[in-house]
């Protein structure tokens, strides 16, 4: 008969808080220390055990096998209260439905457009700013890529103060996500200041996000919608046994919650992160600015660029390796089960971390530096490395919008070396102490400096 084994505990737990303090004090070390405990360990944040798996194989078979391991845990209730059960948090149940009919608008004809859009905005933006100005990247970048997302989502004639509402609550939201995620309910109830401005900011996004579904669908109404607008696609989507709207009006914007929540921070922050490493390592500096101004001249990058952009490509790749956006996630068991020799009872909580098992040696060699080359396919081998599984997700919850991010991510980096010489204030950036929802830079200052370029 097969042995079962005992999930080891992380040590040093203290009474009451368990590892809380240490994982609030030093969340990314405490996370790349607990492999040497085994493929899976126990921790306790407070009241709560989790079960994290420390293993890629392991982690790979949570992502593949979703309706074992499905979305569940603190983090994702606390996004379903703010987003609703949209596609990146409903159940496994419900996530097949969802995915058939957001698929279309995912389809790789439909990317040649979607960059034309993503151009035309980092233009408009990037293309605006003065010779010499300051500004903080980690804002302006983020505004972009909201910009981009709704105008993709719902067409490029909005409000210019929405994205400002927008953007601010959002802000307030993931300042606070981490903290509601790890306290018991009873807290998250009490009337604080954090809390209610918690509470009052994940109802404007909604009535944000409705108020914009409810606008499209009258311009729909007269004609003046947008065809090619993500939310077009899944406004026009039917059931095919009742020939109905396929999605609620709800739905609709449980989706677009989704898309710009999904679409905003986290490209923006693996484009600073790209930035910063580049900026903080003058070999590959060089290199990718050298590549930049061969292909671009001081223009904004496009879709017909992006074969050239490789470089570009191999260090958004990495950022996105050493800084993972989404870097703790979790999941929960849905009946009995094992994993890799462990018995896990249902209702147990998992965390998987793409954070660590991109920074596993065995993965990535040097895992904590800084190497572009890790994914260049003409390299030594000849063979480039996959994105690791955990970046976007696998499966079938294998992010629908990953070549997205990728294409956008790219097209941003290269436009923004483009358009200027990009001086950072080193002394302004950092790890936010404790990470939010995304593992992102906090502030980052930058001066801008024309290019001189030479004429003929």
């Amino acid at each position: 008969m097969e042995s079962v084994l005992p999930v080891p505990w992380a040590p040093g737990a203290k009474p009451v808080v368990g590892h809380l303090p240490e994982f609030l004090r030093a969340p990314l070390a405490f996370l790349r220390g607990l492999p040497e405990h085994g493929p899976l360990v126990e921790i306790r944040l407070a009241h709560k055990p989790v079960v994290v798996v420390c293993d890629p194989e392991l982690t790979r078979t949570v992502l593949l096998h979703d309706r074992v391991f499905d979305k569940g845990g603190p983090l994702f209730e606390r996004l379903r209260e703010a987003g609703g059960p949209g596609l990146a948090t409903c159940p496994a149940a419900e996530h097949r439905r969802q995915r058939r009919l957001m698929q279309p608008a995912f389809h790789q004809a439909r990317f040649p457009h979607y960059a034309r859009i993503m151009t035309e905005r980092i233009s408009a933006v990037v293309g605006g700013w003065q010779d010499g100005r300051t500004l903080d990247l980690a804002v302006e970048a983020r505004n972009i890529t909201a910009d981009i997302v709704l105008s993709t989502v719902f067409g490029t004639s909005l409000d210019p103060g929405l994205h400002k509402r927008l953007a601010a609550d959002f802000d307030t939201l993931l300042a606070g996500f981490t903290r509601h995620s790890l306290l018991p309910r009873p807290l998250r109830k009490v009337p604080t200041p954090g809390n209610v401005r918690y509470e009052e900011a994940t109802r404007r996004v909604r009535r944000s996000m409705a108020d914009l579904t409810a606008a499209y669908r009258e311009r729909a109404a007269d004609g003046d919608g947008e065809e090619t607008s993500l939310l077009s696609m899944l406004i026009a989507a039917r059931d095919p046994e009742s020939d109905t709207p396929a999605l609620t009006d709800d739905e609709l914007v449980d989706q677009a919650v989704t898309m710009y929540s999904a679409g905003t921070e986290t490209t923006a922050g693996a484009v600073n992160w790209g930035l910063y490493l580049a900026a903080t390592h003058p070999a590959v500096h060089a290199r990718l600015t050298a590549e930049v101004n061969e292909v671009l001249g001081g223009r904004t990058a496009g879709w017909d660029d992006l074969p050239r952009l490789a470089y570009t490509r191999q260090v958004f790749t990495e950022a996105l390796r050493m800084y993972p956006p989404g870097w703790f996630l979790t999941r929960q068991t849905e009946t009995d089960t094992r994993l890799g020799g462990y018995s896990l009872p249902k209702g147990t909580t998992l965390a998987y971390s793409p954070y660590l098992i991109s920074h596993l040696p065995d993965l990535y060699p040097d895992p904590q530096r800084f190497d572009p080359d890790r994914w260049d396919a003409h390299g030594a081998g000849g063979t480039r490395p996959q994105i690791p599984v955990t970046v976007f997700g696998g499966g079938a919850r294998k992010c629908i919008g990953d070549e997205f991010s990728q294409i956008e991510g790219v097209l941003l980096l290269a436009s923004l070396l483009s358009h200027w010489r990009i001086h950072l204030h080193r002394d302004s950036l950092s790890v936010p102490r404790l990470p939010q929802l995304t593992l992102n830079p906090g502030r980052m200052r930058v001066t801008l400096t024309a290019h001189v370029r030479e004429t003929v």
